[in-house]
């Protein structure tokens, strides 16, 4: 850091504090505060500080910093929001709405909680101060919302225009988070996949690119059933997107035989889905799928008059089977050890006898905990019981083990049998959406918000922050511990059997350290780090005036490379 005075022909020069950076094999300088206005005897003294030269008695006190700030989270955040052209998606011009929608956005990503906590935290960073929201509470943070949900068909639309092409996959599927209050009308009792009892939810789904990049969601009712909601996203891509034909993957509880039906009238829209264990153990018994398919390879094309212009691809997964198997001798055993300690209770009444309504009771408790009342015989008596396995339909499941089956209605000549299995095992994409939306990265849940307008806006607002996290986690993978390989190898790798790690991955795990020597981060750790990036206010202490400018923190190289792979260079020297 230094002071430069840059000539200006006929007017006295600029005299400006700057900052040389190398990126490369190239030397940038960056103006950090202009200090033309100054008197030179405070010009020369901030000079001799940055030389490291005494000024008076104690130059050590000749520099002060008023205010300090961490910005380096803040930039890389915003600066991605706008090298996507997110802000402008929001609105073409810049408003009072849109820099809050934006503050939310960052905020989501930088530290999630609610909107009263948003307003309070912003200012303890740059985020306020970049954006000018400052000033902001939550109840306007509230209308920001509306304005938001006004604008999501819109904002959708671009967004698909951008990341949906034309015969390509659309990926699709339902999540929930649990609700806390009485007055939204979405909060209803449902299928609650967080596992959290007693509570009302909110279910929302989400549509993504192949890839897994969201672009638009949907809110509904707690007691919404999947297949319900598939019929909504496929009006969405025809009506309002216009992409023309595509594929949509969706899972065995979304893209169901009934919606297939209906699908089949959409001359437009492809289909990708997986059958259910009662449609497979069907084929199983009828000697469509036997296990002489899998003797040289792990998938097979069959076909049944059952289902009618579709494609059915039997899959095995030995691995799958191993843990399938595994899974329920344990759980059998398990069930075993419950009803064996009944028995002996009930034997060991001898005096006050149980009744046989009361050992059903107990019966039922224990032989439902693990869910495994389909695989044992009880027998039920006044002051007897006893069970048994079912040993010939443990067998029979147990044949199933490890074999699933995709179905489209796709062509083989467009959609080869193993790019159809790769194509359903995309979903795992928005899956992990869903674990940055509900984990710790977002915080989707709990919702405390009233209405069901603020509702869905605060859905969108989290899903937009995912949009912009996914783009910083795919310029960060470098430094994460993320597979760098795996997108690459999506393509060739064996579509039935798990991932392989690659050996870089493994390796950046082994030791936390990346292939260009610096420390391997999470994406939570590494927007830590550059959160020690602050902007410093300064003033000269013996200067009357107190005039102030901003100094910024020296970034170390780990910092200065995550800089670099978001292409943020420009904006992180503002």
């Amino acid at each position: 850091m230094y002071v430069e005075s840059i000539p200006n022909r006929s007017s006295p020069p600029a005299i400006l504090l700057r900052e040389s950076v190398r990126q490369g094999s190239k030397v940038r300088k960056r103006t950090l505060a202009n200090l033309s206005d100054w008197p030179p005897q405070k010009i020369e003294a901030l000079r001799r500080v940055l030389r490291g030269e005494g000024v008076g008695a104690d130059p050590a006190k000749a520099l002060v910093i008023t205010r300090t700030l961490p910005h380096g989270h803040v930039a890389a955040v915003l600066g991605t929001i706008r090298k996507l052209g997110l802000d402008a998606i929001l609105a073409s011009r810049r408003c009072r709405q849109r820099d809050l929608v934006l503050a939310m956005i960052a905020a989501r990503i930088l530290f999630p909680t609610s909107k009263l906590d948003t307003v309070q935290r912003w200012s303890s960073c740059t985020l306020a101060e970049e954006l000018g929201v400052g000033d902001a509470d939550e109840d306007e943070l509230y209308g920001a919302l509306d304005w938001l949900l006004e604008r999501q068909p819109a904002i959708e639309a671009r967004l698909a225009q951008r990341h949906l092409k034309e015969g390509a996959s659309v990926l699709y599927d339902l999540s929930s988070s649990y609700y806390y209050g009485e007055h939204c009308p979405l909060a209803k009792f449902g299928h609650d996949r967080d596992g959290k009892k007693g509570l009302p939810i909110i279910v929302y789904g989400v549509l993504a690119n192949g890839a897994g990049c969201p672009v638009a969601a949907e809110v509904y009712a707690g007691n919404t059933s999947d297949p319900r909601t598939v019929l909504d996203q496929v009006s969405k891509l025809r009506q309002r997107f216009g992409v023309g034909r595509v594929v949509l993957v969706g899972d065995r509880g979304s893209v169901t035989s009934t919606n297939i039906d209906k699908l089949r009238t959409c001359p437009d829209v492809g289909w990708i889905g997986a059958l259910r264990t009662e449609a497979i153990r069907a084929l199983v018994e009828a000697k469509v799928i036997q296990p002489s398919l899998f003797d040289q390879q792990n998938l097979a094309e069959v076909s049944s008059p059952d289902f009618p212009n579709e494609r059915l691809v039997a899959c095995f997964n030995p691995f799958l089977a191993d843990q399938r198997r595994r899974k329920r001798n344990e759980l059998l055993a398990a069930t075993e050890k419950e009803l064996s300690r009944l028995a002996a209770e009930v034997k060991r009444r001898t005096k006050k006898r149980l009744t046989a309504a009361q050992i059903a009771l107990k019966a039922g408790q224990r032989v439902n905990k693990y869910k495994m009342a389909k695989h044992f015989d009880l027998t039920i008596a006044d002051n007897c019981f006893s069970y048994a396995r079912k040993t010939a339909q443990i067998e029979a499941e147990s044949r199933l083990d490890g074999i699933y089956v995709v179905r489209t209605s796709e062509p083989p000549e467009q959609w080869p049998a193993a790019d159809v299995v790769r194509g359903y095992k995309s979903l795992s994409a928005v899956e992990r959406a869903f674990r940055c939306l509900k984990g710790v990265d977002l915080k989707v849940r709990p919702i405390w918000l009233r209405t069901e307008d603020h509702v869905k806006a605060h859905v969108l607002l989290c899903v937009l922050a995912y949009y912009v996290e996914w783009h910083m986690r795919a310029a960060w993978a470098e430094l994460l511990y993320a597979d760098e390989e795996l997108e690459r190898s999506r393509a060739t790798r064996d579509p039935v059997l798990p991932p392989q790690t690659s050996a870089s991955a493994t390796a950046k795990k082994a030791t936390h350290v990346t292939a260009s020597g610096l420390p391997a981060q999470s994406f939570a750790s590494l927007l830590g780090d550059l959160a020690t990036l602050a902007r410093n206010r300064c003033v000269m202490r013996d200067d009357a005036e107190a005039t102030s400018f901003t100094l910024h923190t020296e970034p170390t190289p780990l910092q200065q490379r995550a800089r670099e792979l978001l292409g943020l260079y420009p904006v992180m020297g503002k």
